[in-house]
Protein backbone atom coordinates (compact mmCIF):
# COMPACT_ATOMS: atom_id res chain seq x y z
CA UNK A 1 0.00 0.00 0.00
CA UNK A 2 1.60 3.27 -0.99
CA UNK A 3 2.24 5.72 1.57
CA UNK A 4 0.78 8.90 2.08
CA UNK A 5 3.92 10.99 0.40
CA UNK A 6 3.84 8.42 -2.26
CA UNK A 7 0.42 9.47 -3.43
CA UNK A 8 0.87 12.90 -4.44
CA UNK A 9 -1.18 14.91 -1.70
CA UNK A 10 0.12 18.44 -0.93
CA UNK A 11 1.72 19.17 2.71
CA UNK A 12 -1.83 20.38 3.83
CA UNK A 13 -3.44 17.37 2.75
CA UNK A 14 -1.36 15.13 4.77
CA UNK A 15 -2.28 17.61 7.97
CA UNK A 16 -5.77 16.80 7.16
CA UNK A 17 -5.56 13.42 6.93
CA UNK A 18 -3.54 13.21 10.28
CA UNK A 19 -6.37 15.00 11.99
CA UNK A 20 -9.18 13.05 10.13
CA UNK A 21 -7.68 9.86 11.35
CA UNK A 22 -6.37 11.19 14.79
CA UNK A 23 -9.90 11.07 16.30
CA UNK A 24 -13.14 9.56 16.13
CA UNK A 25 -15.60 11.29 14.35
CA UNK A 26 -18.79 11.72 16.45
CA UNK A 27 -21.86 12.46 14.53
CA UNK A 28 -25.80 12.74 15.42
CA UNK A 29 -26.88 9.04 13.98
CA UNK A 30 -30.44 9.05 11.96
CA UNK A 31 -32.45 6.04 10.79
CA UNK A 32 -32.35 7.97 7.70
CA UNK A 33 -28.50 6.70 7.57
CA UNK A 34 -29.56 2.81 7.07
CA UNK A 35 -31.90 3.17 3.85
CA UNK A 36 -30.40 1.54 0.67
CA UNK A 37 -30.97 5.04 -0.71
CA UNK A 38 -29.54 7.61 1.81
CA UNK A 39 -27.05 9.31 0.05
CA UNK A 40 -29.25 9.64 -2.95
CA UNK A 41 -32.59 10.91 -1.17
CA UNK A 42 -30.61 12.90 1.11
CA UNK A 43 -27.99 15.22 -1.25
CA UNK A 44 -29.78 14.23 -4.85
CA UNK A 45 -33.39 14.27 -3.84
CA UNK A 46 -33.28 16.92 -1.03
CA UNK A 47 -34.33 20.56 -2.17
CA UNK A 48 -31.39 22.83 -2.70
CA UNK A 49 -31.06 25.84 0.21
CA UNK A 50 -29.69 29.10 -0.39
CA UNK A 51 -27.11 30.34 1.34
CA UNK A 52 -26.98 33.21 3.13
CA UNK A 53 -24.64 35.96 2.65
CA UNK A 54 -22.27 37.49 5.20
CA UNK A 55 -20.33 39.82 3.57
CA UNK A 56 -21.59 41.94 6.15
CA UNK A 57 -20.26 40.28 8.72
CA UNK A 58 -16.41 41.44 8.82
CA UNK A 59 -16.80 44.59 8.13
CA UNK A 60 -19.37 44.97 10.91
CA UNK A 61 -16.92 43.37 13.29
CA UNK A 62 -13.92 45.79 12.60
CA UNK A 63 -16.24 48.58 12.73
CA UNK A 64 -17.70 47.97 16.22
CA UNK A 65 -14.42 47.07 17.74
CA UNK A 66 -12.60 50.25 16.03
CA UNK A 67 -15.30 52.40 17.44
CA UNK A 68 -17.10 53.30 14.28
CA UNK A 69 -20.92 53.60 13.90
CA UNK A 70 -20.88 52.88 10.40
CA UNK A 71 -24.68 51.56 9.58
CA UNK A 72 -24.39 48.09 8.03
CA UNK A 73 -27.09 45.74 6.66
CA UNK A 74 -26.97 42.35 6.02
CA UNK A 75 -27.40 41.68 2.46
CA UNK A 76 -29.14 38.09 1.99
CA UNK A 77 -31.06 37.31 5.28
CA UNK A 78 -31.88 33.27 4.79
CA UNK A 79 -34.29 32.07 7.88
CA UNK A 80 -35.07 28.49 7.12
CA UNK A 81 -38.19 26.41 8.08
CA UNK A 82 -37.92 23.28 10.32
CA UNK A 83 -38.17 21.13 7.19
CA UNK A 84 -35.03 22.91 5.62
CA UNK A 85 -32.73 22.77 8.88
CA UNK A 86 -33.37 19.42 8.97
CA UNK A 87 -32.12 18.86 5.64
CA UNK A 88 -29.06 20.43 6.28
CA UNK A 89 -28.52 18.60 9.37
CA UNK A 90 -29.20 15.04 7.70
CA UNK A 91 -26.38 16.64 5.12
CA UNK A 92 -23.95 17.47 7.76
CA UNK A 93 -24.42 14.36 9.90
CA UNK A 94 -24.77 12.03 7.28
CA UNK A 95 -20.96 13.24 6.28
CA UNK A 96 -19.71 12.95 9.25
CA UNK A 97 -21.51 9.35 9.41
CA UNK A 98 -19.58 8.90 6.54
CA UNK A 99 -16.14 10.04 7.67
CA UNK A 100 -16.75 7.63 10.68
CA UNK A 101 -17.27 4.48 8.61
CA UNK A 102 -13.80 5.57 6.72
CA UNK A 103 -11.98 5.82 10.34
CA UNK A 104 -13.43 2.18 10.87
CA UNK A 105 -12.13 0.39 7.68
CA UNK A 106 -9.12 2.28 8.09
CA UNK A 107 -8.52 1.49 11.65
CA UNK A 108 -4.81 1.55 12.69
CA UNK A 109 -3.04 1.04 8.96
CA UNK A 110 -2.77 3.40 6.44
CA UNK A 111 -5.37 4.65 4.00
CA UNK A 112 -5.13 3.76 0.46
CA UNK A 113 -5.71 5.82 -2.15
CA UNK A 114 -8.92 5.89 -2.76
CA UNK A 115 -9.58 5.66 1.05
CA UNK A 116 -7.96 9.30 1.16
CA UNK A 117 -10.25 10.79 -1.48
CA UNK A 118 -12.81 9.59 0.15
CA UNK A 119 -11.86 10.48 3.61
CA UNK A 120 -11.35 14.36 2.03
CA UNK A 121 -14.34 14.27 -0.31
CA UNK A 122 -16.45 13.56 2.81
CA UNK A 123 -14.21 15.42 5.47
CA UNK A 124 -14.39 19.00 3.05
CA UNK A 125 -18.93 18.07 2.43
CA UNK A 126 -19.28 17.91 6.70
CA UNK A 127 -16.99 21.47 6.61
CA UNK A 128 -19.35 22.96 4.32
CA UNK A 129 -22.62 22.12 5.49
CA UNK A 130 -21.44 22.72 8.83
CA UNK A 131 -20.22 26.14 7.51
CA UNK A 132 -23.55 26.88 5.85
CA UNK A 133 -25.79 26.33 9.21
CA UNK A 134 -23.48 28.56 11.39
CA UNK A 135 -23.55 31.19 8.57
CA UNK A 136 -26.92 31.46 9.15
CA UNK A 137 -27.82 31.82 12.18
CA UNK A 138 -24.93 34.16 12.77
CA UNK A 139 -27.17 37.36 13.74
CA UNK A 140 -28.57 34.50 16.22
CA UNK A 141 -25.62 35.44 18.77
CA UNK A 142 -26.04 38.97 17.77
CA UNK A 143 -29.77 38.70 18.61
CA UNK A 144 -29.05 37.04 22.01
CA UNK A 145 -26.07 39.75 22.97
CA UNK A 146 -28.81 42.36 22.46
CA UNK A 147 -30.55 40.69 25.15
CA UNK A 148 -27.62 40.14 27.46
CA UNK A 149 -26.94 42.95 29.98
CA UNK A 150 -23.47 42.42 30.25
CA UNK A 151 -21.94 45.57 29.59
CA UNK A 152 -18.60 44.80 31.10
CA UNK A 153 -17.56 42.21 28.55
CA UNK A 154 -16.17 43.19 26.05
CA UNK A 155 -18.23 42.67 23.11
CA UNK A 156 -15.67 41.40 20.65
CA UNK A 157 -15.14 38.90 23.71
CA UNK A 158 -18.61 38.37 24.11
CA UNK A 159 -19.23 37.72 20.30
CA UNK A 160 -16.61 35.17 19.67
CA UNK A 161 -18.17 32.80 23.12
CA UNK A 162 -21.16 33.12 21.54
CA UNK A 163 -19.95 31.87 17.93
CA UNK A 164 -18.10 28.83 19.46
CA UNK A 165 -21.12 27.92 21.50
CA UNK A 166 -22.88 28.50 17.97
CA UNK A 167 -20.60 25.98 16.26
CA UNK A 168 -20.87 23.46 18.98
CA UNK A 169 -24.66 23.40 18.96
CA UNK A 170 -24.28 22.89 15.68
CA UNK A 171 -22.31 19.79 16.31
CA UNK A 172 -24.64 18.86 18.60
CA UNK A 173 -28.18 18.90 17.69
CA UNK A 174 -30.16 16.18 16.91
CA UNK A 175 -33.10 17.40 13.95
CA UNK A 176 -34.97 14.57 14.74
CA UNK A 177 -36.28 15.98 18.39
CA UNK A 178 -38.95 17.94 17.06
CA UNK A 179 -37.61 21.46 18.03
CA UNK A 180 -36.00 24.43 15.43
CA UNK A 181 -32.11 24.58 16.01
CA UNK A 182 -32.81 28.15 16.98
CA UNK A 183 -33.91 27.19 20.63
CA UNK A 184 -31.50 24.81 21.24
CA UNK A 185 -28.55 27.58 20.09
CA UNK A 186 -29.86 29.91 22.36
CA UNK A 187 -29.45 28.33 25.67
CA UNK A 188 -25.86 27.41 24.74
CA UNK A 189 -24.97 31.08 23.58
CA UNK A 190 -26.96 32.48 26.86
CA UNK A 191 -24.52 30.31 28.94
CA UNK A 192 -21.26 31.25 26.94
CA UNK A 193 -21.80 34.26 27.77
CA UNK A 194 -22.63 33.76 31.85
CA UNK A 195 -19.11 31.78 31.76
CA UNK A 196 -17.60 34.75 30.21
CA UNK A 197 -18.45 37.01 32.57
CA UNK A 198 -17.80 34.62 35.13
CA UNK A 199 -13.94 34.44 34.12
CA UNK A 200 -13.75 38.17 34.00
CA UNK A 201 -15.08 37.84 37.42
CA UNK A 202 -12.46 35.78 38.62
CA UNK A 203 -9.75 37.58 36.59
CA UNK A 204 -10.88 41.02 38.20
CA UNK A 205 -10.76 39.39 41.90
CA UNK A 206 -7.34 38.05 41.07
CA UNK A 207 -5.63 41.49 39.53
CA UNK A 208 -8.01 44.34 40.08
CA UNK A 209 -7.07 47.61 39.10
CA UNK A 210 -8.46 49.41 42.41
CA UNK A 211 -9.65 47.67 45.58
CA UNK A 212 -13.45 47.83 45.15
CA UNK A 213 -15.13 45.46 48.29
CA UNK A 214 -18.22 44.13 46.06
CA UNK A 215 -15.40 42.59 44.22
CA UNK A 216 -14.04 40.45 46.63
CA UNK A 217 -16.95 38.00 46.35
CA UNK A 218 -18.45 37.65 42.75
CA UNK A 219 -22.15 36.36 42.04
CA UNK A 220 -21.78 37.22 38.55
CA UNK A 221 -23.05 33.64 36.65
CA UNK A 222 -26.02 33.67 39.70
CA UNK A 223 -27.28 37.03 38.72
CA UNK A 224 -26.82 36.44 34.89
CA UNK A 225 -28.77 32.79 35.61
CA UNK A 226 -31.51 35.09 37.32
CA UNK A 227 -32.05 37.54 34.71
CA UNK A 228 -32.39 35.10 31.88
CA UNK A 229 -34.70 32.75 34.02
CA UNK A 230 -36.84 35.98 35.06
CA UNK A 231 -36.59 36.94 31.37
CA UNK A 232 -37.76 33.50 30.53
CA UNK A 233 -40.96 33.91 32.62
CA UNK A 234 -42.13 36.99 31.77
CA UNK A 235 -41.93 35.92 28.16
CA UNK A 236 -43.99 33.04 29.18
CA UNK A 237 -46.61 35.25 31.15
CA UNK A 238 -46.83 37.57 28.31
CA UNK A 239 -47.32 35.04 25.98
CA UNK A 240 -49.91 33.25 28.48
CA UNK A 241 -52.02 36.94 29.05
CA UNK A 242 -52.43 38.38 25.61
CA UNK A 243 -53.34 34.22 24.74
CA UNK A 244 -50.49 34.86 21.45
CA UNK A 245 -50.58 30.51 21.82
CA UNK A 246 -54.10 30.39 21.30
CA UNK A 247 -54.66 28.49 24.64
CA UNK A 248 -58.43 27.50 25.32
CA UNK A 249 -59.72 28.31 28.45
CA UNK A 250 -58.81 25.44 30.69
CA UNK A 251 -55.36 25.59 29.33
CA UNK A 252 -55.10 28.62 30.67
CA UNK A 253 -56.50 27.62 33.50
CA UNK A 254 -54.02 24.87 34.29
CA UNK A 255 -51.41 26.78 33.46
CA UNK A 256 -51.34 29.90 35.61
CA UNK A 257 -52.13 27.07 38.60
CA UNK A 258 -49.72 25.09 37.58
CA UNK A 259 -46.95 27.80 37.16
CA UNK A 260 -48.30 30.48 39.88
CA UNK A 261 -48.24 33.46 37.06
CA UNK A 262 -50.57 35.56 39.39
CA UNK A 263 -49.17 34.25 42.45
CA UNK A 264 -47.19 35.80 44.89
CA UNK A 265 -43.62 35.54 44.07
CA UNK A 266 -42.78 32.88 47.41
CA UNK A 267 -46.41 30.88 47.10
CA UNK A 268 -45.63 27.49 45.92
CA UNK A 269 -47.05 26.11 42.83
CA UNK A 270 -49.99 23.42 43.03
CA UNK A 271 -49.31 19.94 42.15
CA UNK A 272 -51.25 18.11 39.16
CA UNK A 273 -53.58 16.41 41.38
CA UNK A 274 -54.72 20.06 42.92
CA UNK A 275 -55.32 21.55 39.94
CA UNK A 276 -57.34 18.47 39.02
CA UNK A 277 -59.10 19.11 42.15
CA UNK A 278 -59.97 22.77 40.83
CA UNK A 279 -61.49 21.83 37.46
CA UNK A 280 -62.70 18.45 38.47
CA UNK A 281 -60.63 16.05 36.22
CA UNK A 282 -57.75 13.05 37.12
CA UNK A 283 -53.92 14.46 37.54
CA UNK A 284 -53.02 12.56 34.17
CA UNK A 285 -55.58 14.73 32.43
CA UNK A 286 -54.19 17.95 33.82
CA UNK A 287 -50.44 16.60 32.50
CA UNK A 288 -52.18 16.08 29.05
CA UNK A 289 -53.83 19.95 29.10
CA UNK A 290 -50.55 20.96 30.42
CA UNK A 291 -48.13 19.40 27.76
CA UNK A 292 -50.48 20.69 25.14
CA UNK A 293 -50.29 23.81 26.21
CA UNK A 294 -46.80 24.16 26.85
CA UNK A 295 -46.22 22.71 23.03
CA UNK A 296 -48.03 25.87 22.09
CA UNK A 297 -46.02 28.35 24.01
CA UNK A 298 -43.00 26.55 22.89
CA UNK A 299 -43.64 27.40 19.27
CA UNK A 300 -44.59 31.00 20.18
CA UNK A 301 -41.37 31.62 21.55
CA UNK A 302 -39.47 29.55 18.46
CA UNK A 303 -41.21 32.13 16.48
CA UNK A 304 -40.30 35.11 18.74
CA UNK A 305 -36.48 33.42 18.44
CA UNK A 306 -36.99 33.62 14.70
CA UNK A 307 -38.01 36.83 14.87
CA UNK A 308 -35.25 38.78 16.66
CA UNK A 309 -32.93 36.26 14.01
CA UNK A 310 -34.45 37.92 11.27
CA UNK A 311 -34.17 41.69 13.39
CA UNK A 312 -30.78 41.25 13.86
CA UNK A 313 -29.98 39.82 10.37
CA UNK A 314 -31.43 42.70 8.35
CA UNK A 315 -29.87 45.26 10.66
CA UNK A 316 -27.02 43.78 12.86
CA UNK A 317 -25.35 47.14 13.49
CA UNK A 318 -28.05 48.27 15.89
CA UNK A 319 -28.04 44.71 17.43
CA UNK A 320 -24.71 44.52 18.27
CA UNK A 321 -24.27 48.35 19.16
CA UNK A 322 -27.45 48.06 21.41
CA UNK A 323 -25.50 44.70 23.40
CA UNK A 324 -22.24 47.19 23.16
CA UNK A 325 -23.98 49.80 25.21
Amino acid sequence: MPRRHEIGLTPEEERLISRILAEPMDYIDSKEFRKPDAESSIYEQAPPIQRPDVSWYRPLMDDLTGGSDRNMKSGGTVLLTAAQERVLFLQYNYARHRLRELQVEVGAGEPSRAQIGELLRWYRRAEAYRDQIAETNLALVLAMAKRTRMSEVDFADLVSEGNMALLRSVDKFDCERGFKFSTYACRAILKAFSRQGMKLSKYRQKFPTDFDPTMEKSNHAETVRRLHEQECAEEVKHIVRSNDAELSDVEQVVIHHRFGLDAEPDSPQLTLEQVGQIIGVTKERVRQIQNKALEKIRLVIEANRDRELEEAAKDPTRAAVASNN
